[in-house]
């Protein structure tokens, strides 16, 4: 159970034996079918030994069973390009179904989840990804879009994510059911270059909050703020365990955040140039990190997916360098 005890340490805003460290990437190709996109994870796992399995689904998978189009071309972070969205205009939110989430796109992830508890067993905390119903709605429509419709049709979206949320809230019990320990919640769009914080109050919080609720019982909770600038304040007072952000791209520091929440921070790893560099500097920003918070309440990751093209080197200096980092801060207490 080292894994575990780690990550509930810093939950609680402590430190085991050492910091939990995990990384986490896409899958391109394998996360199509259950089987494989299990087997990608549990190899990519065990090969590391992460404290934390965070899975991955294929971007914008929760748009499928309505509709959404994409297709895989290449790129670094692994992710899908939309080539056909479902919602063009005001009157299709309120087309959106109330999906069964045991099938379709939502019933594949679910069994991918079995399957990676079935293998690791209850040895590490595994965590779903689910995004904030404003992100789905962002998907379904378009990156400008969904702000158009916020604006000026406001009604029109509020139908929408009443059903995204409905439909989200249920998929995320259901991923607590097939063996997940928790959460990955991401949103896309509490940073000023998708919304005001003063619109994320209206149209993201009081829905996110609806999915978290319907989690309740998990006992990792992790929100994912993805963007510049995120709207830390706002996103640390909601009931979660950590933050993650890109925190060594966009303010906060993990040091400056330290001083403005209580629960465990996750990050450290520039994740944009993490395959770019060599195994020594990798190493050095881990260490640099858990310098920040003294490797308490800390969990090491990267602000996102790193690239999928990253060398297993870099992955392998990164966790020796928190192994060793940590056990040069257990010796000095």
């Amino acid at each position: 159970m080292v894994h575990w005890d780690r990550v509930r340490a810093a939950l609680r805003g402590q430190v085991a034996d050492l910091p939990p460290v995990a990384l986490w990437r896409h899958f391109p190709g394998e996360d199509h079918r259950a089987d494989t996109m299990a087997e990608a994870h549990v190899a990519f796992w065990r090969r590391f030994r992460f404290d934390l399995l965070k899975v991955t689904p294929a971007s914008g998978y929760y748009g499928d069973d309505w509709g959404l189009r994409a297709a895989y071309r290449p790129n670094r972070e692994g992710v899908r390009t939309y080539v056909d969205r479902p919602v063009k205009k005001a009157a299709d939110w309120a087309r959106l179904r109330r999906l069964d989430v045991t099938a379709g796109a939502y019933g594949r992830e679910l069994k991918a989840l079995r399957l990676i508890r079935q293998a690791v067993g209850g040895e590490v905390p595994v965590l779903a990804t689910v995004f904030s119903p404003l992100t789905v709605a962002r998907t379904l429509s378009g990156d400008q879009a969904v702000v158009r419709y916020l604006r000026e049709q406001p009604e029109a979206l509020h139908q929408g994510l009443e059903v995204i949320t409905e439909v989200t809230a249920r998929f995320a019990a259901e991923c607590l059911s097939a063996g997940a320990d928790g959460l990955f919640f991401a949103t896309q769009m509490a940073c000023p270059a998708a919304v005001t914080e003063e619109e994320y109050e209206v149209f993201g919080r009081p829905y996110d909050l609806r999915v978290l609720e319907a989690a309740a019982g998990a006992e990792v909770l992790l929100l994912h703020a993805h963007g510049d600038r995120p709207y830390f304040d706002l996103l640390a007072g909601y009931p979660v365990h950590a933050l993650n952000w890109h925190d060594r791209r966009t303010p906060p520091s993990l040091r400056e955040a330290r001083a403005r929440y209580s629960g465990c921070l996750c990050g450290g790893l520039d994740e944009a140039t993490f395959a770019d560099r060599d195994p020594a500097q990798v190493a050095e920003e881990a260490r640099e990190a858990l310098a920040q918070t003294g490797g308490v309440g800390h969990v090491v990751a990267p602000g996102c997916v790193i690239p999928v093209d990253t060398p297993e080197a870099n992955v392998e200096a990164t966790v020796q360098a928190v192994r060793g980092a940590g056990r040069d801060t257990a010796r000095g207490r």
